[in-house]
């Protein structure tokens, strides 16, 4: 996907605050980024999650990660 909702500055501010970052042990998230936009989709057009465009990649994968998100309340706190 070559257009994102967020700006590169934007998105420089939230990385750090990402789960799943290369340094951090455990399981690490492939893009973040492309998540994140997923969510930000899902969130502007109020549409269900099995409506996700496929680029985002499959819209069980994101949903999972993101209830796994939610639980851990990196939403809340972070962003």
């Amino acid at each position: 996907m070559d257009r994102f909702v967020l700006t590169d500055a934007q998105w420089a501010k939230m990385e750090p605050l990402c789960l799943g970052k290369k340094t951090d042990r455990g399981r690490s998230g492939q893009d973040n980024r492309l998540f994140i936009e997923a969510v930000l989709w899902i969130a502007r057009t109020g549409s269900p999650w099995r409506d996700l465009p496929t680029y985002f990649g499959h819209w069980n994968s994101v949903y999972s990660r993101y209830s796994d998100w939610m639980k851990a309340g990196v939403f809340k706190t972070a962003f």
